[in-house]
């Protein structure tokens, strides 16, 4: 693993009286005025610039209007959850008659707006069908709901393909031509900017002369949630909607369902993070829809019962237990593939396979691969039918959705369906197929990355000064995100005296550090460590690359280093 400087630019932005060490981290994020900095709601992106939006709107006052049934059709992951529960509740609070919601099974029916599905939501009996965080690769499925007579109003991110459904409206800022300058707005982001759309048509339609203008900022912990979980670059926009969402988490205004799941993860909600949302609750969310169902965690998110809500919480994180034992498992058995292979015939792209594994849980499986080997991975399951399926990670510079596109147009046939973003993508192709994927993805990697690009690397911000490991600082970095993909948290490194050094749980590192200096003694703690070095008395020096976080213990703050790195020295 390599520490690196993160680059500044040739000359620092005025971003008003911030401290200058402040002034450097937001400028080797590429903040560059301070304008950027500010968090409030009318800073957002006017919603006028979403290509799509009128027409959306024009078939939401419709339905509406004609008291219409419409019927959302969701994802099984986070984002899809809380899209889902956003459209929800959303469309209740500004005057739907009748609003349900369909999240398709993905071990029985796969992902997005299915012809299958498009038959199990027909018993519902819809007038208009909404997708959020989904569709726009749904050719075949708005194609068999328009043939029922349904209208269909897509929204979605997802990068779109060559060709897109022929729906009646369909808002994604990634669709050709869509001259949105945020790309990055999430799923969930995308249904609620087409909610602040549909009120502004109401409001100028007459609908709140005579009563009180729906909140829907109400939703903003949802929003939050969901963008954080789903790993979306958090450009100027979406950090405005995700520090609302944590305000509102953070002054006890969450669903009960946020706070019934960080109640059980022993989470205190006036100090939540972006962090917290990414770690913590979206990981008991996505478990629902990686082993059963995600109707749970939707569920969980839209009842206003408290103890409902605990209830469906504690199922959830009695899931995400059974998760990670599942995750542990299929670690294992992936590494055991890999042991006896040396690291210079090791391939660039790394697909694995065995027909045991969980189709729910391939996905943090290629995180974890990609994480301990620093190159593009790709784990599959058996899908049943003759068919694979496939959920794939990234590194920095390399464009996964783009390369399977590459390998999809240099072998035809060879993959069933793909999708995805730059980071994640995740593919079906049948069995007897897999071999030849394995060689032509590892080559399509080797044409964009060299060797030097797959080596661990982590940028740091700098070293510290001794006067600077003070509670006040690390306070000021907590808040001063919200931190996350692309506006990573920021990270230092420097060499420190370990005075001791103990495990705790199965595999975390707690030591207490003294500066170089030796003037300041200090806590810190490192997950997941290797458990052939640590612990090793012998080791009295080590390097760290670390953040600077606040530890609570029986109502005391102190300053924490959180080790994201540490090697002897």
């Amino acid at each position: 693993m390599r520490i690196e400087p993160r680059q500044l630019p040739a000359t620092l932005p005025f971003l008003g009286d911030l401290p200058p060490l402040l002034t450097r981290l937001y400028a080797a994020r590429g903040v560059q005025s301070e304008a950027e900095l500010d968090k409030s709601l009318a800073r957002l992106i006017p919603f006028q610039q979403l290509k799509g939006i009128d027409a959306a709107v024009d078939l939401l006052v419709t339905a509406l209007e004609q008291r219409q049934r419409i019927l959302i059709v969701g994802d099984f992951d986070a984002d899809g959850a809380t899209a889902s529960t956003v459209g929800m509740l959303g469309l209740r609070l500004l005057g739907a008659a009748h609003v349900d919601y369909l999240v398709p099974n993905r071990f029985e029916y796969g992902y997005g707006l299915t012809p299958e599905i498009v038959e199990v939501a027909m018993t519902r009996e819809p007038q208009l069908l909404i997708t959020v965080d989904n569709g726009i690769s749904s050719v075949e499925g708005v194609a068999a709901a328009k043939r029922h007579g349904l209208k269909v109003l897509i929204t979605d991110h997802h990068l779109p393909g060559d060709e897109l459904p022929a729906a009646d409206a369909l808002v994604n800022p990634n669709q050709p031509g869509c001259e949105f300058p945020s790309k990055a707005l999430a799923g969930v982001g995308v249904i609620f900017y087409v909610l602040m759309a549909l009120r502004a048509r109401l409001r100028s339609l007459g609908w709140y002369e005579s009563k009180p203008q729906p909140n829907i900022g109400e939703l903003l912990d949802l929003v939050a949630l969901g963008s954080v979980a789903d790993v979306v670059p958090l450009d100027a926009n979406n950090r405005i909607l995700v520090h609302q969402g944590l305000e509102r988490i953070r002054a006890g205004r969450a669903r009960p369902g946020i706070k019934a799941i960080l109640e059980v993860a022993k989470r205190d909600a006036a100090r939540i993070t972006s962090t917290d949302l990414g770690f913590i609750v979206g990981p008991r969310l996505n478990a629902a829809g990686r082993l059963d169902d995600m109707s749970l965690g939707i569920e969980c998110l839209l009842t206003a019962d408290a103890n409902m809500a605990q209830e469906m919480a504690a199922q959830l994180d009695g899931m995400n237990q059974d998760r990670k034992s599942i995750e542990q498992g299929m670690q294992r058995e992936a590494l055991a593939q890999l042991k006896d292979l040396p690291v210079e015939s090791m391939p660039y792209g790394l697909c694995l396979f065995d027909p045991e594994w969980h189709q729910g849980v391939i996905g943090i499986l290629a995180s974890r691969m990609k994480e301990r080997y620093f190159r593009p991975t790709i784990a599959f399951a058996d899908a049943g039918d003759g068919l694979l399926k496939g959920s794939g990670r990234s590194v920095q510079g390399f464009h996964i959705r783009d390369a399977l596109s590459v390998v999809a147009a240099q072998h035809p046939n060879l993959i069933a369906k793909y999708g995805g973003h730059a980071m994640a993508a995740g593919l079906t192709l049948p069995q007897e197929n897999f071999p030849l994927f394995a060689e032509a993805f590892d080559a399509e990697v080797r044409r964009q990355l060299r060797e030097e690009d797959l080596t661990g690397r982590l940028l740091s911000d700098g070293t510290l000064a001794v006067e600077e490991f003070h509670l006040e600082l690390a306070r000021a970095l907590r808040h001063a995100g919200p931190w996350g993909q692309h506006f990573p948290e920021p990270l230092f490194h420097g060499v420190f005296q370990l005075v001791e050094q103990r495990v705790v749980g199965e595999r975390h590192l707690k030591v207490v550090l003294k500066s170089e200096c030796g003037s300041v003694k200090l806590d810190g703690i490192a997950f997941g460590i290797d458990r052939d070095i640590w612990p090793n008395p012998t080791i009295k020096w080590v390097e760290l690359a670390y953040k600077l976080d606040v530890n609570e213990f029986r109502g005391n703050e102190t300053v924490q280093l959180m080790i994201a790195h540490i090697e002897p020295r």
